[in-house]
């Protein structure tokens, strides 16, 4: 290129870079932000570092309780009552009962932007199989009145420790931040419906307005020290479907006199899975698992009826409502050609139990990972694989206000059972398995600072 067109192109290059400052002096400016934030950050996080460290004696003492102490969806009120507790001594303003058990803390310093950290507190109807010496013990009667196990085997215990563990730290470091906490403390998440009540109840009204949100899971499948990031849909809608198929009862020995519900459900079940195999695109994920079907009382009996539960997964809203009205065409389909009447067609019941799909903010997510790379380093940060299994931290999200969330994956796996796994000579037990034991220090330490880090970064920062 010649000299002088050479000098054209610079020229109009700095200019561009800003109307205010010189173009040397824009340059500058952004050179000093972005290692301003690395330099800033990095001390921040050894800061973060040495008080997990320090506090972890106590948290570790919190993780044991209540891992010792489940309590169910709905039923979480001692759970709750330790969880207000602990904000209170973190320096929050509390506000209990929302949405049932919900509990809510709110710490102001100053200007600046408002971040939610969300933990949930439910546990299963499970009986704790790992042989811990602080292994549950609890039972209960649930609302079948059928005597239970209560455990942890969703690792909620790993994500309350993490939560106060955070909430202790970031109110320690008030000077190095300005801005508003909003941690929540969400009952029933196991049931879906522990967000619902308590956006229902005001949380956005009676609440600072989040910024952003936060929430992390334990991972059954990643080494404890490792956490895991995917950006956009990382967890699905999530539906439950009762059907009742309908049919005309008789003999077994006189099958023609009469409708045979059995039969008719069983060409359901069937024709039901051309629905992902034929009418979803290949490139969006479907799924639709009829997972109970019961009829009949007598090998010699055709009964009058039968029943099915399903559960349908997907990512986009779009390919949710059509697996719902495709299910409800090859229903009534079916009975048709059965030669069932119309007031004998299939009826179906959606269960307001529906949580909405998980999409993690790209920006938000890319800031997370940003910052987790600097704190742990760039091998103990992962891709993660989007999972079809559902979470109702993403009502947060879905909402008018359009807040942008992240869920991100914390690994509570032992690295020497790990590396057995990777070997071929161990498997790993799954989350909601009787087996799911999480390695707690390694775990808990990660949990806490990565939480920390993130909420100190998006209050410092944000994410432009």
């Amino acid at each position: 290129m010649k000299p002088h067109i050479l000098a054209l192109v610079f020229a109009s290059f700095f200019f561009s870079l800003s109307a205010q400052d010189g173009p040397v002096q824009a340059l500058k400016k952004q050179a000093k932000e972005n290692s301003g934030f690395l330099r800033d950050m990095g001390t921040l996080w050894a800061d973060v570092k040495q008080g997990t460290s320090q506090d972890y004696a106590y948290l570790d003492g919190l993780y044991k309780h209540l891992h010792t102490h489940p309590e169910l969806s709905f039923h979480e009120t001692e759970t709750a009552r330790r969880m207000a507790a602990e904000l209170q001594q973190a320096g929050f303003e509390v506000t209990e009962g929302v949405g049932g058990n919900g509990v809510v803390g709110v710490l102001k310093n100053g200007e600046g932007p408002t971040v939610l950290v969300r933990a949930d507190m439910d546990a299963l109807p499970i009986t704790e199989q790992t042989g811990k010496t602080y292994a549950s013990t609890v039972t209960t009667v649930d609302g079948q009145g059928n005597t239970v196990g209560v455990m942890h085997a969703c690792g909620h215990d790993v994500h309350m420790s993490v939560w106060v563990g955070a909430a202790r730290r970031l109110a320690a470091l008030k000077g190095q931040w300005k801005g508003t906490l909003l941690f929540i403390g969400q009952p029933a998440e196991e049931r879906s419906g522990g967000a619902k009540a308590m956006l229902a109840d005001g949380l956005y009204k009676r609440f600072p307005l989040p910024d952003y949100a936060l929430a992390l899971h334990v991972s059954p499948s990643l080494p404890a020290g490792q956490t895991g990031l995917h950006a956009g849909y990382s967890l699905a809608n999530v539906d439950m479907m009762d059907i009742t198929v309908f049919g005309m009862g008789g003999h077994g020995a006189y099958p023609h006199t009469a409708k045979d519900p059995i039969v008719l459900a069983a060409r359901i079940v069937l024709a039901l899975q051309t629905i992902v195999s034929r009418e979803i695109s290949p490139l969006e994920p479907a799924v639709v698992t009829v997972g109970s079907i019961h009829g009949g009382s007598k090998g010699n009996i055709i009964p009058d009826e039968v029943k099915l539960e399903l559960t349908m997964r997907s990512y986009s809203d779009k390919v949710r409502q059509a697996i719902i009205d495709k299910i409800e065409r090859i229903c009534r389909g079916e009975a048709m050609a059965a030669g069932l009447p119309e007031n004998r067609y299939p009826t179906f019941k959606l269960r307001d139990e529906y949580t909405p799909s998980v999409y993690n903010d790209p920006a938000l997510t890319a800031r997370l990972e940003q910052v987790f790379t600097q704190m742990f380093g760039k091998e103990q940060v992962v891709e993660a694989s989007p999972s079809m299994a559902g979470e109702d931290f993403a009502r947060y999200g879905r909402t008018e206000h359009k807040i942008p969330i992240c869920l991100f994956w914390l690994g509570a796996v032992d690295p020497v059972l790990y590396e057995a796994v990777q070997r071929g000579e161990a498997s790993l037990p799954a989350l909601h398995s009787a087996q799911f034991a999480p390695l707690p220090e390694p775990t808990i330490k990660t949990g806490v600072q990565a939480m920390t880090a993130a909420v100190l970064s998006l209050l410092n920062h944000g994410i432009k």
